[in-house]
């Protein structure tokens, strides 16, 4: 079954609701332009019920099959925050908002999954009832946590969830997903030395942080390549080192190291933030220093259930006729919280494969994708509550 001819004609439509919200993007919780489109889009196609203020800035749309005898009940979910950066692609409908920009596609399927909840309302061919779930703060906020804790599983009975995502350098309007693992767990770290500065010229009157941090940022390599098992997955990444001190010639009191742990499992998980404490607090004892260590847990793994994940893909190759096998990413996703709390499936969309990756100043979300996109979300609704 290819992509639904009603999605064709609805096409323009969707790519202007798509363009509007890249040219009014927002951060975080703060999506209430987006939010406020959202609510008033669904009311206007007749859902059966829309519901704001879950998760804070989140919107949530009921629709109700002909016939709802089966009782189940799905989730469609769909991100709407964008990110913090400045956008470079010189559109007509480029961002207006100086510092934010849709650069990872989140316009895209708020718009589709806006579209798809418009088809199910007109025609609502399945037996049980669509819940159209409308996130903010994907990108670092927690936003999916968020709307867990908001009862979003309970108060609307959620049994199964969906997810989508764009995919760019994946052909345009294919598919990729893989069971079981796929998203990595995002964690944070900072780490604080501390010893005793003084004058570069006489560094045996110092404890000096500058090589007790070093030897630190070396050792911290040493979880991934002598601690890890070689078949399990952990990336560990310092990405900031700030002395106290700037001058030439002045061994600083403090140093303050920043990065970022992924890993694909729970054990992988506890084991690098153990290891991360372990070496830190001996390499000061080692020099004579003092150390504290701030781990910060982000988003879980996402794991795709085994039921979920092979029924997503038959849908995706009944619509595309292609269904790939995805890699590991080793980025986070928080509907990784959502999936904590039910059993469902995330898929990949073919963005196309040219132009640049998400989280670039120059990507852009590819319109074409749009008709996929939509007949994926409203062909899991169908053919997992047909109507008799």
């Amino acid at each position: 079954m290819p992509t639904k001819n009603r999605f064709a004609e609805l096409h323009d439509e969707i790519t202007a609701w798509r363009r509007d919200l890249h040219e009014n993007p927002e951060i975080l919780f703060e999506t209430h332009r987006t939010s406020a489109l959202v609510a008033e889009k669904l009311e206007e196609f007749g859902l059966d019920e829309v519901t704001t203020g879950i998760g804070r800035t989140g919107v949530v749309g009921v629709i109700k099959g002909k016939e709802t005898g089966s009782g189940k009940v799905i989730g469609l979910r769909a991100d709407m925050d964008a990110l913090p950066i400045h956008e470079q692609t010189g559109l007509e409908y480029a961002s207006k908002t100086p510092g934010a920009m849709h650069a990872c596609g989140h316009d895209g399927h708020t718009a589709m999954l806006l579209g798809a909840a418009k088809y199910l309302a007109e025609t609502r061919n399945f037996d049980g009832t669509v819940v159209v779930i409308f996130q903010p703060a994907e990108e670092g906020g927690g936003g999916g946590r968020e709307m867990c804790e908001d009862g979003l599983m309970e108060r609307w009975g959620i049994q199964e969830v969906y997810g989508m995502h764009n995919w760019p350098g994946v052909p345009l309007g294919t598919f990729a997903i893989r069971p079981g693992s796929f998203f990595a767990a995002t964690d944070q770290f900072e780490i604080h030395f501390e010893g005793r500065g003084g004058h570069a010229a006489k560094p045996h009157d110092t404890v000096d942080t500058t090589v007790m941090s070093a030897q630190a940022v070396l050792a911290l390599q040493t979880i991934a390549s002598r601690n890890a098992d070689p078949v399990d997955q952990v990336v560990v990444s310092v990405t900031s080192f700030e002395t106290s001190s700037k001058a030439f010639n002045v061994i600083p009191q403090k140093v303050h190291i920043k990065g970022t742990v992924r890993t694909m499992s729970k054990d992988m998980r506890a084991l690098a933030e153990e290891r991360i404490n372990d070496i830190c607090n001996g390499i000061a004892a080692t020099f004579g220093g003092t150390v504290e260590v701030k781990y910060h847990r982000g988003y879980p793994v996402m794991v795709n259930s085994e039921t979920q994940t092979e029924f997503a893909a038959e849908v995706a190759k009944s619509i595309s006729g292609q269904c790939d096998e995805a890699p590991l990413v080793m980025g986070g996703e928080d509907f990784a919280f959502m999936l904590e709390e039910r059993p469902g499936a995330y898929i990949l969309v073919g963005n196309g494969e040219d132009g640049a990756m998400v989280h670039h100043p120059e990507y852009n979300f590819n319109d074409e994708a749009i008709p996929a996109g939509c007949s994926w979300w409203a062909e899991i609704v169908e053919q997992r509550m047909p109507a008799a």
